[in-house]
């Protein structure tokens, strides 16, 4: 699989030294290739078959949970008075929040050319719209009336009204609904190359002409480049804004209200960073796990998670910013109710969700400080999982525990979720298993058209220069 190197690396020149550190192993254009192209074209483990029945099964009893709570109605839910909003937009929140790493690494480190996407773009990517798919579950069926979810729709003047364009819950219908299929899209184009590569290799008549029609008639010419190129260039600067407004705008839900402990103006720069907090620490979960089952070391190596892992630290970082201004401006701005709101949250009822919620997303990250645990596969397993746990409760702290006490003391309630909200959410894993796993086993989880570009191969002199010429440009 690998083949000598061609030239030492100590008269390479730095960029290309810096490049080879992306790939190791200095595998040839052929050897990528087959690494990654073989992982769809084995003959298909028992293993991934066993997963998939179970991921369906979680599916298939969300559908039923979906049929039964359209029956009986949202009552069946934990949901009461003063606590209106509890598991479903906590669910919603926190899909969209997962789904924010894949577009941030495509779009946003493309445009500032850090090659060291490459390895993991596409399998970032291809997460973003699975969890963009289960965040679209929850607002269709928390309206209660599963009849009216047209209204989610911002159809003009149908039924002879007009959409409410001042709620921030239209506007997220317009950014989730732009975000997915932008994000689609440019998931699609960078997928192009690497179907006719399928398609080249294919042995049955069946996967020929299946790759074949989505590859699009691709033949790798200049002017199929060219074009490839100037779309993905378009594709990411549209894409780069929609990184950052998604989850502005999902913040605004709570920020354009004025539930004390909702309306505050770090909430959009405070749920983007959470946003790719969680979702870098989704991406390290599972490309930990894909990289070990299909060995793929040698493209997605321990360079590439350290990296992550620092942005993991720096988000998570910022995260616990937020909380501390959280605390001070509600304790500066002299609001009673704002401050009690605070106080309630680290004290009263809930205090063990919000510590909960501290010690995974604030404590937890620290650990990234040192080296030797940045570079820990079993420690940033662990922490990824950790992380997301507590983006979840983050969530869930922010919607019940500004809800359960109400204005009035007689109106205060408890939250506790009913069987039919655990079920819910466990089976929108389903929906996201299932999709993950039809993607690493049919399409290729690691851009092997881009990985090529980042090796020393790709550079046009490379083999074509003798020692005096490198020594004479390292200098």
């Amino acid at each position: 699989m690998s083949r000598p190197n061609l030239i030492p690396e100590a008269i390479l020149p730095a960029s290309l030294v810096e490049e080879e550190k992306l790939v190791s192993g200095n595998p040839s254009f052929h050897d990528i290739t087959h690494l990654v192209s073989e992982v769809t074209e084995r003959k298909t483990p028992m293993a991934w078959y066993i997963v998939l029945a179970l991921s369906l099964g979680i599916l298939a009893a969300f559908g039923g949970t979906v049929m039964y709570l359209v029956w009986a109605g949202i009552g069946i839910w934990g949901l009461q008075q003063p606590v209106g909003w509890a598991w479903d937009i906590t669910n919603f929140v926190f899909w969209v929040g997962i789904g924010h790493a894949g577009t941030l690494i495509s779009a946003i480190l493309f445009l500032f050319r850090q090659k060291w996407r490459t390895s993991i773009n596409r399998f970032a990517e291809a997460m973003t719209l699975f969890a963009v798919a289960c965040a679209l579950l929850f607002p269709g069926i928390h309206v209660g009336r599963i009849w009216m979810t047209y209204y989610l729709a911002p159809l003009p003047n149908a039924m002879g009204m007009w959409p409410n364009f001042r709620s921030p819950l239209l506007w997220d219908v317009f950014a989730v609904g732009t975000y997915g299929t932008v994000s689609l899209l440019f998931w699609y184009v960078g997928l192009i190359p690497d179907l006719a590569t399928l398609r080249d290799r294919a042995k049955t008549k069946t996967r020929a002409m299946l790759y074949g029609l989505f590859s699009l008639g691709w033949r790798g010419s200049m002017r199929h480049w060219i074009n490839y190129e100037r779309a993905y260039l378009i594709l990411a600067g549209i894409s780069t804004p929609l990184v950052l407004s998604v989850h502005t705008i999902v913040s605004f839900d709570f920020a354009t209200s004025v539930i004390p402990g909702w309306h505050t103006t770090i909430f959009p720069p405070y749920f983007v960073a959470g946003a790719i907090f969680s979702g870098f620490a989704m991406v390290v979960t599972l490309m930990v796990l894909a990289r070990q089952l299909f060995g793929l070391k040698d493209l997605v190596t321990i360079g590439h998670l350290e990296k992550m892992n620092k942005i993991i630290l720096l988000t998570g970082t910022l995260v616990g910013y937020a909380y501390a201004m959280e605390f001070f401006i509600a304790w500066y701005s002299g609001g009673e109710y704002e401050r009690f709101a605070f106080i309630n949250r680290a004290f009263g009822p809930y205090a063990w969700a919000y510590w909960t919620m501290i010690t995974c997303n604030v404590i937890s990250p620290q650990f990234f400080w040192f080296k030797r645990f940045r570079r820990s596969i079993p420690v940033m397993f662990v922490l990824s999982i950790v992380v997301n746990i507590g983006m979840w409760f983050e969530r869930f702290v922010i919607i019940v525990t500004s809800l359960h006490r109400d204005f009035l003391p007689s109106s205060w309630g408890y939250f506790m979720p009913s069987k039919w909200d655990l079920l819910t959410f466990i089976g929108s894993f389903g929906l996201f298993f299932t999709l993950f796993l039809l993607f690493i086993r049919f399409l290729p989880m690691i851009a092997i058209a881009e990985v090529k570009s980042v090796t020393p191969q790709a550079d046009p002199h490379f083999g074509h220069r003798n020692e005096g010429d490198l020594v004479a440009e390292a200098h």
